[in-house]
């Protein structure tokens, strides 16, 4: 493997070449659910998911200052992360674009404080939020987990700006 990375420090950068090269980084795909204070549903991809500790159970996200759901989803005492399978790619899609109703042709039911699970995720968190946390041109969501399922199947995973299905590796 060649590294093009420079010998010294970099003080300046292209944001874009920091996000090419964030993207080497390869991610699961969720899709971040809640129900708003006037009982609308909210949908957004992210792949910011993390786990933060298992004692306690805490997860954190990282949505955009500029997301339009943002204030509905900070006002929400409840969210769900819905990991998404392989098969789940047009989720992702659909939930990452602006549209009167995100959850046209979804089947879901209802979690905790109203936040809609995904049917066939791999993983649902029902987790109370926590804390709000300013992180430049993002916000950190700290939720505490309260409920979890999970199923079998296969993982959709992005890297470098496209999707991709996680197989075993070879070697191991």
């Amino acid at each position: 493997m060649t590294s093009t990375l420079p010998k010294q420090p970099v003080t300046a950068f292209d944001s874009r070449e920091l996000r090419k090269a964030l993207g080497r980084y390869a991610t699961g795909v969720t899709v971040i659910t809640a129900r708003a204070p006037e009982g609308r549903r909210i949908g957004v991809t992210a792949n910011s998911f993390t786990s933060v500790s298992l004692d306690p159970p805490l997860v954190a996200w990282c949505p955009a200052k500029s997301a339009p759901s943002l204030p509905a989803l900070r006002q929400s005492t409840h969210f769900a992360v819905n990991v998404l399978a392989a098969d789940q790619h047009h989720l992702s899609r659909q939930f990452a674009t602006p549209a009167p109703d995100k959850f046209a042709g979804v089947t879901t039911t209802e979690g905790l404080g109203g936040a809609p699970l995904i049917e066939g995720a791999l993983a649902r968190f029902e987790c109370r939020t926590v804390r709000w946390v300013d992180a430049g041109d993002h916000v950190i969501c700290l939720g505490h987990v309260e409920r979890f399922d999970t199923s079998d199947g296969e993982p959709l995973v992005f890297h470098a700006g496209a999707y991709h299905v996680a197989t075993p590796h070879p070697d191991v």
